[in-house]
């Protein structure tokens, strides 16, 4: 069963929460966070993207951001824009897009759930990336950035978090002015209600999944082993064996659509492009309005200003294979590794990819402005699909989920020390 634990956790006062709190480190490149900090001391991009006060092209992987990162974030603590509680609690974060909120439990997971597989994967991590997450949480000493856990939903906790929501003030409450999402944080720091979600976490929740944070979730655990290692007095509760996540039940999340984007066809033109596809897909002139798949198994394409509806034909997939039945998974073998030899999809120059919260004007756009020569909108994978492929030990296709919202950082950190 899962372990969970409530945590001392790093918080800014109320005032600066909102200049504070920033989009997480992986959604920015350098360019785009230099200019969401830019005049703005007190936002943690400054932690998370320390390269954004250092001349423009220092290398964000160097000796001397890593260095920036430490400078940095003890200035937020010794400036008293990071404080800690003083005693353990749990947390209640909530997040509203489009009318639709989402409740999650700030916790802290053990990093031997993470090594015996209670904590759940559905995607392949790289090691420079965990490297480089590993770097960041060994020179901080703490979780700055959370990780995106889903948990099968239970009535129980449901019931006590809709009572603290419902009659207890939130610390925090804001709209996020780079995504106009509402951002809501409540203490839990009543003891007894912390240690019955704690019991019915070991009592009654097999395992916990990976929403988002692959390379995130594995640095944390890593450095609790890498931790352990060093320690010969070694316990097991030391804070070290702990990370940071917030934990979602799975009926309240939603998966949106990741898309494709490709700059060439493979030397077919697009008369014998089409044709190929009608090998395995029926294929339908939608036109120039934008044509948005609407059912599994059911794809659009937009190449020279139209859009293309296709339906892959029975017999193409495989319902009853968690990964077969995949749509990324019908699309990259009938057409990028069939008609267009795209065979990496993690090492292609050729191919890129779009989440869909940017929406489907984003794909057209791109292939419009010559950028690229094709685009394919798919149909989001469900939550019960990545439960299913986690729980049978298999590994989606790269770009397979997008969730949103992303979970903002710093309304809590946890410290290892």
């Amino acid at each position: 069963m899962s372990i969970i634990k409530a945590f001392k956790g790093l918080r800014p006062p109320v005032e600066i929460v909102k200049e504070l709190a920033s989009r997480p480190y992986d959604v920015l490149n350098s360019a785009e966070a230099r200019v969401e900090a830019g005049g703005n001391p007190h936002s943690l991009l400054h932690v998370t993207k320390a390269e954004i006060d250092l001349p423009e092209g220092t290398d964000e992987h160097s000796q001397e951001v890593y260095d920036k990162v430490v400078e940095n974030y003890n200035m937020f603590k010794k400036n008293g824009w990071l404080v800690q509680d003083e005693e353990e609690k749990l947390y209640i974060y909530a997040q509203t897009m489009d009318g639709r909120t989402q409740y999650g439990i700030v916790a802290c997971a053990h990093s031997e759930d993470y090594m015996n597989g209670i904590i759940k994967k559905h995607e392949l991590t790289r090691k420079d990336k965990e490297e480089d997450r590993m770097i960041h949480v060994r020179i901080t000493n703490a979780n700055v950035e959370p990780v995106f856990f889903a948990y099968p939903a239970h009535k129980e906790i449901d019931a006590i978090v809709e009572n603290i929501v419902k009659n207890q003030k939130p610390v925090y409450d804001f709209v996020g002015k780079e995504d106009g999402f509402g951002h809501t944080l409540w203490v839990i720091d009543d003891k007894k209600t912390i240690d019955r979600l704690v019991e019915i976490f070991d009592k009654d929740i097999p395992a916990m999944y990976i929403a988002d944070g692959h390379h995130r979730s594995a640095a944390a655990a890593l450095i609790g082993q890498e931790k352990k290692a060093q320690n010969p007095n070694h316990t097991g509760k030391e804070e070290y064996n702990y990370f940071m996540t917030v934990i979602f039940p799975d009926n309240q999340l939603k998966i949106i659509d990741y898309n494709r984007v490709v700059k060439d066809l493979n030397g077919l033109s697009k008369d014998e492009f089409l044709a190929a596809l009608n090998e395995a897909f029926v294929v339908e002139k939608m036109g120039a309005e934008i044509y948005k798949p609407s059912k599994l198994h059911e794809f659009s394409v937009y190449i020279d200003g139209e859009w293309y509806k296709l339906n892959a034909k029975p017999g193409t997939y495989n319902d009853n294979d968690p990964i077969g039945v995949l749509d990324v998974t019908i699309l990259s073998n009938l057409v990028l590794d069939k008609i267009l030899d795209i065979k990496d999809l993690r090492t292609s120059k050729r191919i890129d990819f779009v989440g869909g919260i940017r929406g489907l004007g984003e794909l057209k756009r791109r292939v419009d402005n010559g950028e690229m020569v094709a685009a394919f909108a798919l149909y989001p994978v469900s939550m019960q699909q990545l439960i299913d492929i986690a729980d049978s030990g298999n590994i989606m296709p790269p770009k397979t989920t997008w969730f949103e919202p992303k979970l903002r950082s710093g309304l809590v950190i946890h410290e290892l020390a």
